[in-house]
Parts: C-alpha cells; sequence; structure tokens
C-alpha cells in the first residue's frame, strides 16, 4: 500500500471484518519500550509519524493522533491533516478523545500485548461512560494487513563483561531475591528489555540504537531465572555465560507458561513497564500479582564505580570526537555546499574512526536554522536543509560505546550572531549553569530543581517545551528512569523520584523560535556528595567535555560566578581532551577553552 490514506483505509476494513469500531495505535512494544523494533512501528506506518512517542485512535469515520509539546510541528509535517486531526497531550488523552468521539454502544479495539493495565481500565471506564465498551484483541489488525511487516531481529544476544557491569548477574539476582522474599513474593516478571539486560549482564543489538535483546525474564525467590528468548538467539557462549541458575526458554512459550506455572502464587509485576497481557495471563492461572516496580530500575539507574569510570571515560573519547568535528565545522560551514545530513555523517565518520564506537545512541538531531526549532527534530533526505551564513546550526548527538553511553548537545553560530541569538544562547546558558552548580539536600527530587534551568527564560516570557534533563544508562538506554530533571507532574514521569548519589542525567536547557532557530546545551552530570557546613548534600559532577561556543556567550550577562564556571570548565576540557588531539585541532582547542 503506497498511501497513508491506502493503510488507514485497508485497516478501516479489517476493524470492520473484526466488528470493532475503532482501535487504538501505540508507539511502543510489548515491553512498553521508548524505541522500538522495525516490526513494532506501527504507528509510523500507518500515519507517517516517525517520532519517539506518540500514538492514534482511529474510528470508521475520523481518526486522530496524539503527540506532545516537543512534537507540535513535527507532525503537522509529517502526518495528513486530511486523514489524522492533531490532537496535544497533555491537554486531551486517547480515552478523553474516545469517550468524545466513540459511537454510542461500540467496540474499541486495543492490543493487551501494547498497553498497561492502568490506560486499560482508565480507557474502560471512560468508554463506559459513552456507553461503548473497549475490547482486548487476539490479533493485532495492523499485523493483518501491513503485508511486509519486517520480522523481528534474530541478533544473538552477548554477554557483557563483568569488568564493565562491575557486579556478577547471580549478585544481582540475589538482591533480587532477597526483595521478592520481604514483598512476599515468589517470583517477578521483568519485562523491560534494559532491566534484563542490566540484570543478566548481556547486551543485544534487536533495537536500533539500544543495545538490548528482546526477552522476558523471570526472577525467582532462589534467585534462578528463566529466560524467554527467540531460541536461535543463544550460543553456548551465551549459556556458559548465564549459568545453570538461569533457564532459557522459547519466547513464544512465555504466556502459556505465565498461565501454568503460577497458581496461588503471589508474582510481582511493574504496573508502569509489564503489558496488561502479562498481569491478564497471570491471572488466568490462578496466580495473585503484586503491583511493583520492577527491582532492577534503581539499582541500574544507581551506578557502581565500575560504571561510572567506564562512563567517564566514554565521555571523554566521545569529548575529543566533538572537538574535532566543531573544529572541522567551524572552517568548512562557512564556505557553503554543507547541509544536515553531510555534517551528520562527518561527525559519525569521526565517531566510528575510534574503533570503540558499537552504534549511535540515538538518531542524530541535526538541526540547521529553522529545523533546530525542532527538539526531536530527525534529519532525512527531504527536510535536510543548507547550513547558511549567520545562522544557527545545533546537534545533539551520542554514541554506544561497551564502557558508556554519551548523549551531548551543542549550538553554534555559522557566520555573525545577531543580538538576540546571543541573549537566548546566554540565557540558555545561565540556566545549564544553575543546574551544573546547584546543591540540595538527599531526598530532593529532579522536578523540584527544573525551574532552575528555566529562570532566565521565564524573565522574558519565554520556555520550552521539553525536560531539563534524563537519566542515562551504562552501554544501555540512552533515556533510562526513573529520575528526571522535568516540570513535576503532567507528562513527565520520573520527576518526583528522589536524586541519588550514583545516578546520570543530562542538562540540557534549550530555547526554540519556531521557523528561526532552535538551541540547546547539554552535558551529562552525576550526581554526587558534597559537604556544606559539616553537613552531607549532593549536587551534579560535570561528565561531558566539549567546548561552547564562545561567540554565543554575552559574558555582561553573567555574574562573576558563572563566569568562573565557563572557565573552570574550559579548562577542563582543555585538560581533559587536549592530550588526544595534535596540531592545530589542539591549537583550536586551546584558543577555544581560553578564560572568557
Amino acid at each position: 500500500m503506497s498511501t497513508h490514506a491506502d493503510r488507514l483505509a485497508a485497516l478501516r476494513t479489517q476493524l470492520k471484518d473484526d466488528a470493532l469500531d475503532g482501535f487504538v495505535v501505540p508507539l511502543t512494544d510489548e515491553h512498553m519500550s521508548e524505541y522500538v523494533g522495525s516490526y513494532a512501528q506501527r504507528l509510523a506506518w500507518l500515519t507517517g509519524f516517525d517520532g519517539s512517542a506518540g500514538a492514534a485512535a482511529v474510528l470508521p469515520e475520523e481518526a486522530a493522533i496524539f503527540t506532545d509539546g516537543r512534537y507540535t510541528i513535527q507532525v503537522r509535517n509529517q502526518v495528513d491533516g486530511e486523514l489524522f486531526s492533531y490532537e496535544d497531550v497533555p491537554q486531551t488523552s486517547i480515552a478523553q478523545w474516545l469517550a468524545t468521539h466513540a459511537p454510542e454502544g461500540g467496540r474499541i479495539g486495543y492490543d493487551p500485548w501494547l498497553h498497561t493495565r492502568a490506560w486499560v481500565k482508565a480507557a474502560t471506564k471512560a468508554l463506559a461512560d459513552k456507553g461503548a465498551q473497549l475490547v482486548a484483541v487476539e490479533r493485532n489488525p495492523i499485523d493483518q494487513v501491513w503485508i511486509d511487516r519486517p520480522a523481528r531481529s534474530s541478533a544473538r544476544l552477548e554477554p557483557y563483561s563483568q569488568n564493565l557491569a562491575g557486579r556478577s548477574s547471580a549478585s544481582k539476582r540475589e538482591d533480587i531475591a532477597r526483595w521478592l522474599e520481604a514483598e512476599g513474593a515468589t517470583a517477578t516478571v521483568i519485562a523491560a528489555l534494559d532491566s534484563i539486560a542490566w540484570t543478566l549482564n548481556v547486551r543485544g543489538c534487536d533495537i536500533v540504537h539500544t543495545p538490548v535483546a528482546l526477552a522476558f525474564l523471570i526472577v525467582h525467590d532462589d534467585a534462578s531465572a528463566d529466560l524467554f528468548i527467540d531460541t536461535e538467539k543463544a550460543d553456548d557462549a551465551l549459556r556458559n555465560h548465564l549459568g545453570e541458575a538461569v533457564r532459557i526458554h522459547p519466547r513464544a512459550d512465555f504466556e502459556a507458561h505465565l498461565e501454568k506455572g503460577y497458581a496461588g502464587k503471589t508474582v510481582a509485576v511493574d504496573p508502569e513497564r509489564s503489558v496488561a497481557a502479562i498481569e491478564m495471563a497471570l491471572e488466568r492461572g490462578g496466580a495473585r500479582v503484586l503491583a511493583r516496580r520492577d527491582p532492577a530500575v534503581l539499582p541500574k539507574a544507581i551506578k557502581n564505580e565500575a560504571e561510572i569510570a567506564g562512563h567517564r571515560a566514554a565521555q571523554e573519547r566521545d569529548g575529543a570526537v566533538i572537538a574535532k568535528f566543531l573544529k572541522w565545522l567551524d572552517e568548512e560551514a562557512p564556505k557553503g555546499g554543507q547541509d544536515e545530513l553531510s555534517v551528520a555523517a562527518k561527525l559519525y565518520e569521526l565517531r566510528e574512526a575510534t574503533g570503540e564506537l558499537r552504534d549511535l545512541s540515538f538518531d542524530t538531531i541535526s538541526g540547521a536554522g529553522a529545523n533546530g526549532a525542532l527538539p526531536h527534530y530527525r534529519v532525512d533526505e527531504a527536510s535536510s536543509a543548507k547550513l547558511e551564513m549567520n545562522s544557527i546550526y545545533l546537534v545533539d548527538s551520542g554514541g554506544q560505546y561497551l564502557d558508556g553511553t554519551t548523549d551531548i548537545t551543542r549550538t553554534v553560530i555559522i557566520g555573525t550572531p545577531t543580538a538576540e541569538m546571543i541573549d537566548r544562547y546566554t540565557r540558555v546558558l545561565k540556566g545549564h549553569i544553575a543546574i551544573a552548580r546547584a546543591r540540595f539536600p538527599e531526598g530532593i527530587s529532579g522536578g523540584r530543581l527544573d525551574s532552575f534551568a528555566r529562570q532566565y527564560l521565564w524573565e522574558i516570557g519565554e520556555d520550552y517545551a521539553h525536560g531539563t534533563g534524563h537519566g542515562v544508562g551504562a552501554f544501555l538506554a540512552v533515556h533510562e528512569g526513573p529520575q528526571r530533571i522535568s516540570p513535576p507532574g503532567g507528562a513527565y514521569a520520573g520527576a518526583d523520584e528522589p536524586l541519588r548519589e550514583g545516578m546520570i542525567l543530562s542538562n540540557e536547557p534549550g530555547f526554540y523560535k519556531e521557523g528561526a532557530y532552535g538551541m540547546r546545551i547539554e552535558n551529562l552530570v552525576l550526581v554526587v556528595a558534597h559537604e556544606v557546613e559539616g553537613r552531607r548534600v549532593l549536587g551534579f559532577e560535570t561528565l561531558t567535555f566539549a567546548p561552547l561556543d564562545r561567540r554565543l556567550i554575552d559574558k555582561g550577562m553573567l555574574t562573576p560566578e558563572e563566569i568562573a564556571w565557563v572557565d573552570e570548565y574550559h579548562a577542563e576540557v582543555a585538560a581533559k581532551i587536549g592530550p588526544q588531539l595534535e596540531g592545530d585541532e589542539r591549537a583550536w582547542l586551546e584558543a577555544q577553552c581560553a578564560p572568557l
């Protein structure tokens, strides 16, 4: 089917055949993943939207697509407004929209392997108020009309060195077993792919840019585990790595195992990270489901010494790449002939030249001029814009290395900036510094710090429609929970999570002028302990090292403390990155890192 109109029509025909009056299409997989394999890209196939967060609802005569403020512009560029109405989250939700638009007495289908139980309950209630019902489908109707749907990846799982992981899988499973005993549970189902990878000290390549494998894991109160994967993914090296305490089963047997193995037993399931079908299967088999957070989530977020050391090494390696790239850009962009794709390709080439790169950590956001005003812009052949003189260029990128995951954004001027550009960049920088210099008592959440970064934009009536920081994994997901630095409530899960020593987050305030330019400054930071007047408090250690564009900094807008922070940061950049560079590149870096 060549057009999205054709695909939408085919879906509606299938829904009629299935006796359904509508269907909900989320952007996730059976693991509630943020980034999903090509086989699970149902929303993109149906609508054309390829952002990382969204959903659609299809009825016989109308359809809607739901996105948040990060994608307000992108969704309108990618999705035909004649086919789908644009709905903004959190101002509305799928459940609210269906309650208004679903036909009286209608049957609205959903795939229980793609939604949480909480969503099912909320949508069921909203539809009941309308006299409609939510219906679990046995087979996803999109899969029935998506003729050339890709197969799931068959790539093998790979053992991950304990030297890099810092702990054995056995010790992690023993901790989970003790937790299960304390909770009065026999077992826990772990469905989040990064939690499975962390718990077993394995990595994979089933999801682009995230080194995980498609699997389900059940950990028991004796520290043994059952791993459900496509069996061609396991070789002798993996079996030896996992040991006899981890039993391997075909992935296709997972649902039946849940139904048959836990009658009368209590099984812990994470209601946020597990799909409704898991709880439904356990309940069909007579198990008691205990709603508890995935026991790997918090220890995975609190990095150990080996993971922190790996991160530092990865950040310094990646920082040298960024410095080389920025020097190249400084010289080549003014000559003309460069576009968003060509400069992103150069950055990838430089990362690959380290010999250590396993993958990018996400699709590079390479935004020239107006495209930089789209916070989660993704360049392609059709959209790639030229880098023009006297314009802003924003590049948000990262690498996956065995020892760490990187994520960095730099904003540069090509030519001469306007006074407004300098003002806005300096305000973003002041917000970035406010987070970097923050000191706070233990127990404080990222949500309580978020306004530190926004205050200088608020002074002039401006803001940005994304969080200020997200957690980052250790050669795992570039977006990792549970912690965030973002506004409390609303769409930002994790804003209320207390920050703890050892957590890694991004620090990335920004400013976006629609139709003109965007700017963001992003470094990764580590939560560390400090002593203030004899009391233990927490703060941040910056892990990312690459120069800022001094041409965009108005020194007169900075306080003495902020100037000192920039100078000290640049001195550290020069000290850590400089030895990795030679000749003209090192001289360029030293000039960029001179005191303000």
